[in-house]
């Protein structure tokens, strides 16, 4: 059965010239080109160095290669601080456009996703970029994809014996000063005179969203050695760990920049698949309702014997009809009627987010039997659907790592950009970047990569302008006034396979 293809479907210069008409000749005066010259107010840019993950990396189309690296916002935002005092700006770069990561020759991180005209393809060609080849540093991008909060701290996270068992990560293997190093460390050792923090907590909640809350929320377990990869971070351990990154970078005086995490809610990996996403005929619906009409009546048994109340019971009820139907699913947080034999399932709601990759896996067949078909007569596990309760923790932690990371630019006199503003906005209504419309639709909005959650060139060069425009306002610089913004017109949108 086919359900879906989501996939068709720098100064500013005023020219005066004056004319001046006289009864014997013409005159013209010389044009004056009136620029505002750039300042960088009270922050010194001579050493800039960023921190964070993937968004600091340059994370683009589920990989990172070298036109995402040379794309980053860090990168960019240093272009633009060259011209008020600059320095040169250092990233560990890949090796290849391809994309991926290999271990002693094998990959182990797939090449980047491109745009074919009617769908996604990934890139045919193999990596060559080797993780066990450690480059020589300093970097002044220190962004590393992947990593949590408590991960910048972590001695060890760059070892490259490390990688196979996870106890490590693979891009700061290749960058890292030494295999006992941490993140932090390497960048503070850096003395820089400003820096970036961008997306604080990040993959500290993302991991659980993008699992379909498969992990596990781990508030009020401060310990985060016993965390799984796609646990959700404690947020007090996250505001700890965001203090010490703070007092690390600004303990020599360095000014920056802070910005929070978006909302999930706004990332076309959980707003592409409509809840809705199987098309019946009234013919299939009825064998459907057949097939489920033993389980619906056991829910009303359950709910005669006061087991479930009546609007659980509607809520679990299983109906198809003639047209779009909500896929089914498995919902752990419903009460437990195993006792009765009765499973936890239930159709989605339009609160509840299908995750992307399920497009190619609805409506896909189990052990090739036309009668088992996933999200319909099978429903979909956990993996598959962030339901309205999972994303309503996410949106929880999510503001409050973000009531931790505006204290924290408060109270230091550092500059403060919130994504989640900036992402609903460009979800909601979209955004204009010069004479760009910008949304948050896949493929075509321009602002998010085809991997759902990172951003294009254009979004990463729309973010560095945010981070420029707190620049501005906090530290007296005129990057706006003087013209000195990034223009959209100098970054592409989709990369195709041959890059």
């Amino acid at each position: 059965m086919k359900i879906l293809n989501i996939y068709k479907s720098i100064g500013v210069f005023a020219l005066a010239t004056t004319l001046l008409v006289s009864c014997s000749e013409l005159e013209f005066d010389i044009p004056v080109e009136d620029v505002i010259p750039l300042t960088s107010g009270t922050a010194d840019f001579s050493n800039y160095v960023a921190i964070g993950a993937s968004f600091s990396a340059g994370i683009s189309d589920g990989s990172l290669f070298i036109a995402s690296q040379n794309n980053s916002f860090p990168n960019s935002l240093a272009g633009a601080m060259a011209n008020a005092g600059g320095g040169e700006f250092r990233q560990p770069l890949v090796s290849d456009n391809v994309g991926g990561l290999l271990l002693g020759g094998v990959q182990i991180a797939g090449p980047r996703l491109y745009f074919t005209g009617s769908g996604l393809g990934v890139v045919s060609s193999t990596p060559t970029t080797e993780v066990s080849n450690v480059l020589a540093g300093p970097f002044n991008n220190m962004g590393v994809p992947g990593a949590k909060s408590f991960h910048l701290l972590a001695p060890g996270y760059g070892n490259v014996a490390g990688v196979p068992t996870g106890q490590a990560n693979p891009y700061f293997a290749r960058m890292a000063s030494n295999p006992n190093a941490t993140v932090l460390e390497d960048a503070v050792s850096q003395n820089g005179t400003f820096f970036t923090v961008s997306v604080m907590g990040g993959n500290d909640v993302l991991g659980y969203a993008t699992s379909g809350g498969s992990g596990v929320d781990q508030t009020g377990n401060f310990d985060p050695a016993t965390y799984g990869g796609n646990d959700i971070t404690d947020p007090q351990v996250f505001a700890g760990v965001a203090g010490a990154i703070v007092a690390g970078l600004t303990a020599n005086g360095a000014k920056g920049v802070l910005s929070n995490v978006p909302y999930v809610t706004d990332l076309p990996y959980f707003t592409t698949v409509p809840y809705n996403a199987v098309p019946l005929d009234a013919a299939t619906a009825a064998q459907l309702n057949g097939a489920f009409a033993q389980y619906n009546g056991g829910l009303l048994a359950a709910e005669a014997g006061q087991l479930i109340t009546a609007s659980e019971r509607a809520a679990r009820t299983i109906n198809f009809a003639a047209g779009q139907n909500a896929v089914t699913l498995v919902d752990e947080d419903l009460t437990n009627l195993a006792a009765l034999g009765l499973p936890s399932y239930r159709q989605a709601t339009s609160n509840d987010l299908v995750v992307l990759p399920a497009t190619s896996f609805i409506g896909t067949l189990v052990d090739g039997n036309p009668q088992l078909i996933n999200g319909v007569s099978v429903p979909l596990s956990d993996q598959w659907i962030l339901t309205d309760i999972e994303t309503q923790t996410v949106l929880a932690v999510t503001d409050a790592y973000a009531v931790t990371v505006e204290a924290l630019a408060s109270a230091n006199g550092l500059a403060f950009v919130d994504l989640r503003v900036i992402l609903s906005e460009a979800y909601s209504s979209g955004i204009m970047f010069d004479n760009f419309n910008m949304s948050t639709d896949l493929i075509f909005g321009g602002l998010v990569s085809l991997d759902g959650v990172h951003l294009t060139a254009k979004g990463y060069a729309y973010m560095a302008n945010k981070f420029l425009e707190a620049i501005d306002t906090t530290y007296g610089s005129n990057f706006g006034a003087s013209g000195s913004m990034l223009k959209a017109n100098d970054y592409t949108v989709l990369y195709p396979e041959g890059l």
